[in-house]
């Protein structure tokens, strides 16, 4: 019945002109279609799609970051993952893999990358979430992320990430759109959000977490973990968290990042499992008079979405 319910729901969101929610929407399309800047009408060539100016921080302002990726069994992809974080070329970047005993030739990826801008770590941790938590011990950066070992950082990113926190020092966390690409890292999709809607966020989570990142300040407020107890939805948990601590979140209209999508990826394979973290969280988090208001807030920002696709197509 559930997955007679969610099929149900996949048909309607494509009638409707509906793609957050989706992964699959359309036939691949090359990645470097997308990798562009668009300001207005005007589209420049060789940037990520973006509604902002391009971004210009002086040498000596720029923020440090510290990014984590958790690995476990992604021999197939994480070698992309890393590159596309080190093609980055930020200048003050700390970069940690948080490797959880890798056995399917993960450990040969990573010892040919020793000493090329990656710090490995191999240890024994207790799920996603406990390996992040591991991930950023020790490290001082001054804005936060974590990247999974299938996803992809565009380019430009953490230039984008920096300029914006230079000049919006009241904001703790932002977040971006989303491709979703295949095995091949061709588009099969994108997510574009209109606006950040903490009302809505409180009964639905659209927020692309790869494109997720944060202050050490909002860090500390949550007491500088994720939920460990959690294994699907801890980066929703986390933002609700935030929200709470009156930390302001943003989104950025820009592609950031990009969601894989594959056969053993564990948001398909723990879907059922992920249903029920995110139903404890809801209640959590809200009464049910809030999240009566959310559902409101969750529809008005599906209408926002779909004028969006509709009068501004890619």
């Amino acid at each position: 019945m559930t997955e007679v319910l969610a099929s149900f729901g996949q048909r309607v969101r494509k009638r409707l002109g509906i793609r957050l929610g989706r992964l699959s929407q359309f036939a691949p399309q090359p990645l470097a279609r997308y990798q562009q800047v668009r300001v207005g009408h005007t589209v420049l060539p060789d940037l990520p799609d973006s509604g902002l100016p391009t971004p210009s921080v002086s040498g000596h302002d720029w923020p440090s970051f510290i990014i984590v990726t958790p690995s476990y069994n992604q021999a197939q992809f994480i070698g992309r993952t890393i590159a596309s974080v080190l093609n980055q070329n930020y200048p003050r970047l700390e970069y940690i893999v948080q490797d959880g005993q890798s056995n399917d030739g993960t450990q040969a990826v990573l010892d040919g990358l020793s000493g090329q801008g990656v710090t490995v770590r191999i240890e024994a941790d207790a799920g996603q979430a406990d390996a992040i938590n591991r991930g950023f011990m020790g490290t001082e950066g001054e804005i936060m992320a974590y990247l999974n070992s299938d996803d992809l950082l565009l380019p430009g990113t953490l230039e984008m990430v920096a300029h914006y926190f230079d000049n919006h020092p009241e904001v703790d966390a932002i977040y971006g759109d989303r491709l979703i690409i295949d095995e091949t890292d061709s588009v099969i999709g994108h997510w574009r959000l209109p606006y950040h809607d903490g009302w809505a966020m409180r009964t639905v989570y659209y927020v692309p977490q790869e494109t997720l990142f944060w202050r050490r300040r909002a860090w500390k407020k949550v007491d500088e973990s994720f939920n460990s107890d959690l294994h699907f939805a801890m980066d929703w948990d986390f933002l609700l968290r935030l929200q709470q601590k009156g930390m302001q979140i943003r989104h950025v209209p820009r592609f950031l990042g990009a969601f894989r999508v594959h056969a053993a990826q564990k948001t398909i394979a723990n879907i059922a499992h992920g249903r029920q973290e995110m139903q404890y969280l809801r209640h959590r988090h809200s009464s049910l008079s809030c999240l009566f208001i959310a559902q409101f807030r969750h529809v008005w920002l599906l209408v926002r979405h779909v004028w969006q696709e509709m009068s501004d197509p890619l």
